[in-house]
């Protein structure tokens, strides 16, 4: 076992400084594929509907994988590296880091298996016809033939944020970002000497940048200098893979019960009419461009709690995670409250429709003072991750799902006023947020048992 030297300096940084500075790199990369989605939904749009509808069938599915993989497996991966640096052992942790790229090996072979096979019946399930079906087949089949790299590169960007390192991933990110929405682009349009493939074209556009993104990353774990290397020899252990998948494993539900949320409330929506439907889909994606500032403090935070608790200090792990949900809270809250008290600030940029305008409008005045649970809700999940105890959130994640789906059943069945949708987006979030800090409160932090290697 090789010790290091000294402690990690992240064992002893201030921590809400530390915290705003690691989170800093990850929130410019968080929107750098923000703006990515955002260019690529811009092209797609200007081929037409057919190939938007088709777009739209495979996105579901591809924003799971990289829920499940960058938000669940790779948390996973971070925190039992961090855990066995704080500890000083940085051979487990380079076994760790090898065990985790076999883990998203398997995961992308599993959705490449899958998607390939079942592609298109499950498009064909969701609603896709005709011309619409055949452009998400083929959409579909570009986009998930790099599935490996997808789960590889969140994987390995997980084990250099395992040891502090938030700057280099935030960087191949943000060259990525760009490169994909060049490249997508010109293959899409044609720009140059490039082919006019349309939406094929940003699909390759996709596959082309996860690939270059993946070499990068191996180059820098594989460096001399690289703080935790990628080993590729060496023999299996049942312990590494049991101590990421008891965190990794579990958290593959969070993705689950956020998109069972979604749906549940997309379909309550949808029996208001179509107003309320609109006003709810212009809301709720407020949710989704908020989710990078509590993510990048949420992720920021993992390590910090991971590293303290393999070295034993349990306090400092949890004064870092109440202090990163104070941040995630404090940083959407005051987005929230803001924008429910002017709602029109978000709601015109997409609408000048009277009624979908006022849906909007109460979605917001509703739901915005209730951000500050969401923002506490995910950066204690990330801090959770890294103390190695994700039961908490996943149970604080099934009673918000509950909440939701009951909520939902008694307002349809007593045909009740649109804004009682909007009163139970916002029930849902504090549910979450609420039992998440309490569950978080009362669980043991601790070292867990580690097997000593061979």
């Amino acid at each position: 076992m090789t010790a290091a030297a000294a402690p990690h300096p992240l064992l002893t940084a201030p921590v809400a400084s530390t915290l705003a500075r690691l989170a800093a790199p990850n929130l410019m990369g968080m929107l750098a594929t923000t703006a990515v989605s955002i260019a690529e939904t811009a092209y797609i749009g200007r081929l037409g509907r057919e190939p938007l509808a088709a777009a739209a069938l495979v996105l579901p599915l591809i924003m799971l994988m990289g829920m499940m993989s960058g938000g669940a497996m790779a948390g996973g991966v971070a925190s039992s590296i961090s855990r066995a640096l704080g500890a000083g052992d940085t051979e487990r942790a380079e076994t760790l880091a090898r065990h985790g790229a076999l883990i998203a090996l398997a995961g992308g072979l599993v959705f490449t298996i899958a998607l390939s096979l079942f592609g298109a019946p499950l498009f064909h399930l969701l609603g896709g016809r005709g011309e619409i079906l055949r452009l998400a087949t083929l959409y579909g089949g570009v986009a998930f033939s790099v599935s490996i790299a997808v789960w590889l590169i969140n994987v390995l960007a997980a084990v250099l944020r395992a040891s502090g390192d938030m700057v280099r991933p935030s960087i191949v990110m943000i060259c990525g970002a760009v490169l994909q929405m060049v490249v997508g682009g010109s293959l899409c349009f044609g720009w140059g000497p490039a082919p006019r493939l349309g939406l094929v074209g940003v699909a390759l556009g996709q596959a082309l940048t996860t690939i270059l993104s993946l070499t990068i990353f191996i180059v820098l774990l594989r460096a001399k200098d690289a703080r935790v290397r990628l080993r590729f020899g060496g023999p299996l252990h049942r312990w590494a893979f049991d101590d990421i998948l008891q965190v990794g494993l579990p958290a593959l539900l969070s993705p689950v019960q956020t998109v069972g949320a979604i749906l549940i409330l997309t379909a309550i929506a949808a029996r208001f009419g179509p107003e309320t439907l609109a006003g709810y889909g212009i809301g709720s994606r407020l949710e989704f461009l908020l989710v990078p500032i509590a993510f990048a403090v949420g992720v920021a935070a993992l390590p910090m709690v991971g590293l303290a608790i393999g070295a034993g200090d349990v306090a400092r792990a949890r004064r870092v995670a109440w202090t990163a949900g104070g941040m995630g809270g404090l940083g959407l809250g005051s987005i929230g409250i803001v924008l429910a008290l002017w709602p029109q600030l978000w709601v015109s940029v997409f609408t000048q429709d009277p009624g979908v305008s006022a849906a909007a409008q109460l979605y917001l005045r509703f739901a915005g003072p209730a951000f500050i649970f969401f923002g506490v809700n995910l950066a204690l999940y990330f801090a959770s991750q890294g103390a190695g105890r994700i039961l908490g959130p996943l149970l604080a994640g099934t009673l918000r799902l509950v909440v939701i789906a009951v909520g939902g059943w008694l307002l349809v069945r007593a045909d009740a006023p649109d804004w009682t949708l909007f009163a139970l987006v916002a029930a849902g979030m504090v549910t979450a947020g609420t039992a998440t800090a309490a569950f978080v409160a009362a669980t043991p932090w601790g070292p867990r048992g580690r097997p000593s290697l061979p």
